[in-house]
């Protein structure tokens, strides 16, 4: 029986390999705890979307040139990360 990270990691090359992505290296682990992040900072439901977000932002701007897909990647990461750490809830009591 494969371990959950042999199933990660075999499904994230699974991905690239649809995608033609063979070439794009992906931290699942880093990717993984940004998601964690999301989850218990903002609401369970961010940690699929703030990934997503934060990949297409890295895609956008490795795209246009703007960096590279490995500095796009950790810029995104980073920015994401920040702001869900920061994220209050409105629909809470922060006092």
């Amino acid at each position: 029986m494969k371990s959950q990270e042999e199933t990660l990691e075999e499904w994230c090359r699974s991905l690239l390999q649809a995608y033609e992505l063979e070439d794009v290296e992906i931290d699942i682990n880093e990717i993984l705890s940004l998601a964690g992040v999301a989850a218990h900072s903002v609401v369970r439901p961010a940690a699929p979307l703030t990934t997503f977000i934060a990949g297409f932002a890295a895609g956008l701007a490795a795209g246009s040139g703007q960096a590279t897909e490995a500095a796009s990647m950790d810029a995104a990461m980073g920015l994401a990360r920040t702001l869900a750490k920061d994220y209050t809830n409105p629909g809470t009591d922060a006092g």
